[in-house]
């Protein structure tokens, strides 16, 4: 007898009623998935954000008010003064008198030339290091999400072992519990089990730590749960050395110095300068009881007992010191980019290799220990020592791509120019 034709269609549709009503219960009431960035996403929002920015951008406002300050003039002063005059000889009631003087300073040409040359050049400073500090802010933010989807894969590649393992530690369970294996291999497959949960989990805290770190360059405003989109740029590469040798004049950080270089030199000519600054006019009324007399002056100092030896050889001494600073920069910027270049080179070498056989190699090994597994031919221990070698393979796989990306990184910092694009 067919039972469900006993079944009333009122029951029925009671029946489905009540499954969609339990169904939506278990549901919540609003989806909270977590955003999702890509690359130029996070880019933008860190050059906003980011605090460091704010603070080059104060540094070019008080550069750029620096420059009116330079070009203002001095005040002029007004001096009055006033009393009672008394005559000496003869009679006469005592009277008052009084002094009215009106002062203008004025500074010489070179004087204001070389104040204002000042104040320009740290304008031309600080704009180089706004651009230094977006250059830095977008490299670290790269590094930073590339760290993100380089643990972000190696995480899946454990849990795929962690899985696996899981899987194999059932099946040698089994076995033992039938007789067909020894003891000890299900302690084996134990221990492995418990080493790729350990290994699980430290690589969720990886992932969590790398997030946290990425967010903290990014800025307050990104939200503590969100996800990344995207991979590592490794179609991309570097021209020769040379070719990247010849961009070290253009950087800029030897841009920042020739700058400072510039201040430097303006601040020795004014402090030479300095020694003759300017002049002062001076025009006054003095009137006395009986006799009004009008006045018309010119002050100038003059440089006798200080002819500011000291400030114009500390002015001196700090020209030298730019140039040198300049030769060092260079120097360094030189160094970093072959140190970045082969570490490049060896990344690209890694990379090369683990892709033109040793992947391949790895695999087909942990196969074929996998079917002498299956047919009795082998014992867990070559099995698992197999599914080691190539866990162990494709994380440094993983490592040589990112090694391979963050040189690349590196000599973009240096250099200035962006070389792995975002888009």
């Amino acid at each position: 007898m067919n039972v469900e034709k006993n079944i009333k269609p009122s029951c029925l549709t009671k029946r489905a009623i009540f499954l969609c009503f339990s169904i939506l219960l278990s549901q919540p009431l609003f989806s909270s998935a977590a955003p999702v960035y890509s690359l130029q996403q996070v880019i933008d929002i860190a050059l906003v954000e980011n605090p460091s920015v704010r603070v080059v951008k104060a540094q070019q406002d008080a550069a750029v008010a620096t420059v009116t300050t330079a070009k203002s003039f001095a005040n002029p002063e007004v001096e009055m003064t006033a009393g009672p005059s008394r005559y000496r000889t003869g009679p006469g009631d005592n009277k008052s008198n009084w002094i009215v003087g009106l002062s203008q300073p004025l500074e010489f040409s070179d004087v204001r030339a070389a104040r204002r040359e000042i104040a320009e050049s740290n304008v031309a400073f600080y704009g180089v290091s706004a651009e230094i500090n977006q250059i830095e802010l977008r490299a670290r933010v790269k590094k930073a999400f590339y760290d993100v989807l380089q643990r972000q894969a190696a995480l899946r590649l454990i849990e795929d072992d962690r899985n696996l393992l899981q899987q194999i530690r059932e099946r040698v369970k089994l076995r033992v519990d039938v007789g067909e294996s020894p003891r000890y291999e299900l302690i084996k497959a134990d221990t492995e089990t418990l080493a790729a949960e350990r290994d699980y989990q430290a690589a969720i805290v990886r992932v969590v730590e790398s997030k946290a770190f990425l967010q903290g360059l990014v800025g307050a405003s990104m939200p503590a749960n969100f996800d990344v989109t995207g991979e590592l740029p490794m179609r991309q590469s570097l021209p020769g050395i040379s070719a990247l040798k010849d961009q070290i004049s253009q950087s800029p950080q030897l841009k920042q110095v020739r700058a400072a270089s510039q201040t430097a030199d303006a601040k020795l000519r004014l402090e030479q300068n300095l020694r003759n600054p300017g002049l002062t006019l001076k025009a006054g009324i003095e009137q006395d009881p009986d006799l009004t007399s009008y006045r018309l002056g010119l002050a100038l100092p003059l440089p006798l007992w200080n002819q500011r030896q000291g400030q114009i050889a500390e002015a001196a001494a700090n020209v030298s010191q730019v140039q040198a600073v300049f030769s060092d920069r260079e120097l360094a910027l030189t160094r970093d980019l072959d140190a970045s270049y082969q570490r490049y080179i060896i990344a690209q070498n890694q990379v090369t290799s683990f892709e033109s056989g040793l992947l391949a190699q790895s695999e087909s090994v942990l196969k074929v220990a996998e079917a002498a597994y299956r047919y009795g031919e082998r014992g867990i221990l070559e099995y698992l020592d197999a599914q080691r070698v190539y866990r162990i393979v494709k994380k440094d796989y993983l490592a040589a791509k990112f090694d391979y990306v963050s040189a690349m990184l590196e000599i973009e910092r240096l250099l200035g120019f962006e070389i792995l694009q975002t888009n």
